[in-house]
């Protein structure tokens, strides 16, 4: 299997393991830590974290799936891998920063959120940038 094939892969079953894993953290917040969050009134931290994670865990989808495509040279294909790593790390910070803020109270984690936020802009930067340099159909 080549390189590009496995990090297709990857991405793809990331942005699986991401979306579930959104879907039960979001359950689980409504449910069985919904007394804990109303508590201390970081429900919305939990529910920003969940959303951004389900968000990116397509992202990912989308990102295997158009690099993918004939279109895809190795520029944009280039681009899409560092736009899936972006998004990828950018999550494990943003949405575990947040989520770990909203179980801990510790308030440091909040100034970390921040740098998985960039690494979101970072990573649609690239897939825009991927957009542009796909070649027309032969």
């Amino acid at each position: 299997m080549s390189r590009d094939v496995a990090m297709l892969k990857f991405f793809l079953f990331c942005g699986a393991l991401l979306g579930g894993l959104g879907v039960a953290a979001g359950s689980f917040g409504a449910h069985g830590l919904k007394q804990l969050l109303d508590a201390t009134g970081r429900a919305d931290n939990w529910e920003t974290a969940v959303r951004y994670c389900l968000y990116h865990g397509l992202a990912l989808v989308s990102i295997a799936v158009a690099a993918g495509m004939p279109q895809a040279g190795p520029a944009a294909q280039s681009l899409l891998k560092a736009a899936g790593w972006c998004f990828l790390v950018g999550t494990a910070i943003f949405s575990g920063c947040l989520a770990a803020l909203a179980l801990s109270g510790v308030r440091i984690l909040g100034a970390i959120v921040p740098i998985g936020g960039v690494l979101f802009l970072a990573g649609w930067a690239l897939v825009a940038a991927a957009a542009v340099s796909f070649e027309p159909p032969r």
